[in-house]
């Protein structure tokens, strides 16, 4: 009996949760979510009062609507990140296999790019720069750099103003530079790091991209400058994009074509 009534308490809380991650910015009224769940309000006010203690729903003092919450959020953004780098490993561990160099897949989070998956590739020299879970400004790296060019004009214009501060700790990546790197990245095609990070290492990265041309994921690869020669950067360029095309297949099961490579 005691199991079978956490059980309902979990469903009921779940469903709260789903309803309100369909609500608008206003967010949904106590009689609203008790009408559409069929709970009574002495129910739903309890449940949402919980939900509100912990973090995954928030309730505006002044409209009395509810909302998720920055926990919820966050672990929304965990599960996509873990989501993306289970789909992306396959396409990691055959770029790493074929260039024996360290490859990247990384993901944009509000103002950063977060590294969520990292194979390492079987050539002696390892360019180990960027640990799973690591943060970068938007734009500082091959594959955050890929992330940033493809996103409209004034949205990057507002990254790199709010960013300033984080881009200090980067000398190379000073906001002139970095818009230049944007418009190289775009003639290009892909995104090339010339060592401005850890001077004897180079890295290349692509973008895939939505239906909307927005950049969901970037695939980078690192190596040191001797294995960057221009010609097989092109090389690699060309089974980036290859692989970008399959892992956006991946990333849209359902509607393959709503997710393009850039």
């Amino acid at each position: 009996m005691v199991q079978e009534t956490a059980v309902k308490t979990v469903d009921r809380v779940a469903t709260i949760l789903r309803l309100l991650s369909d609500q608008d910015a206003e967010g949904a009224r106590l009689s609203d979510i008790a009408e559409t769940t069929g709970y009574g309000k002495t129910t739903a006010h309890r449940l949402l009062g919980a939900l509100v203690q912990v973090g995954f729903a928030y309730q505006d003092l002044k409209t009395r609507r509810y909302r998720l919450g920055a926990a919820a959020a966050a672990l929304g953004r965990v599960a996509v990140a873990h989501e993306v780098a289970s789909l992306a490993r396959p396409t990691l561990q055959r770029l790493a296999r074929d260039t024996q160099d360290t490859v990247f897949a990384s993901v944009r989070e509000g103002l950063a790019a977060v590294c969520v998956a990292r194979e390492v590739g079987s050539y002696p020299i390892r360019t180990l720069t960027l640990d799973q879970g690591a943060r970068r400004p938007l734009g500082v790296g091959a594959g955050s750099l890929a992330l940033l060019a493809f996103l409209p004009d004034q949205e990057i214009d507002a990254i790199i103003a709010r960013n300033q501060r984080w881009l200090a700790d980067y000398a190379q990546f000073a906001p002139e530079e970095l818009w230049r790197l944007v418009e190289r990245t775009r003639a290009d095609g892909f995104a090339l790091n010339e060592g401005r990070i850890v001077p004897a290492m180079q890295a290349i990265g692509v973008p895939v991209m939505d239906a909307q041309r927005r950049p969901v994921v970037a695939l980078s690869i690192a190596a040191i400058r001797d294995r960057m020669a221009p010609d097989r950067v092109l090389d690699l360029a060309k089974r980036l994009h290859a692989e970008a095309k399959d892992l956006a297949t991946a990333l849209a099961p359902r509607n393959p074509a709503e997710v393009t490579t850039g």
